[in-house]
């Protein structure tokens, strides 16, 4: 017998009624980082701090003129972009290229693909888990001989509250 399929999940509210408390997000991705090995600096985290305050993704001008406004001190693009790079490569942040912005992962414990819903009247943006995905791009990978490094799906529209508003 074929079970079930497995439904896609929305892993954040595009508009604040989030699932996730960011606080106990920067504790997993502190623990996540310990179990590895890497270290979580405090410039590391706390740009993953702000990234999981936003109710939208930012960029990473908009992450180093909120460091300069929270720590009385200016930061540079490439210490900020090392910064990125590290929390993209421990799966902690996710970039969207569309937006040229980055979001936190809402599930940085397990190894999946990221696929985005991004509003173009809002920006807000939902990640959804669907194994189904990772499965259908392995399989085309395969028929291709392609070797994927890096897998995100991300599909640009209106949410709901911003289709209602436009509509009405």
């Amino acid at each position: 017998m074929t079970p079930p399929p497995t439904r896609p999940r929305p892993c954040t509210d595009p508009h604040g009624g989030g699932r996730h408390v960011p606080y106990e997000r920067i504790a997993l991705a502190t623990a996540i980082c310990r179990e590895r090995g890497v270290q979580m600096t405090e410039l590391r985290r706390g740009i993953l701090e702000l990234l999981w305050a936003r109710r939208e993704p930012a960029s990473a001008y908009q992450l180093m003129e909120a460091l300069k406004r929270r720590d009385s001190r200016p930061v540079g693009p490439p210490t900020v972009y090392r910064a990125l790079a590290f929390l993209m490569a421990q799966g902690l942040v996710s970039k969207i290229e569309t937006l040229n912005a980055y979001l936190p992962c809402a599930h940085p414990e397990r190894d999946h693909d990221c696929m985005f819903f991004i509003c173009q009247g809002c920006r807000a943006s939902v990640e959804f888990v669907d194994p189904r995905i990772t499965t259908l791009l392995a399989e085309h990978a395969a028929v291709l001989g392609f070797v994927a490094t890096s897998r995100t799906v991300e599909v640009e529209g209106r949410c709901a509250r911003c289709a209602e508003a436009g509509a009405a």
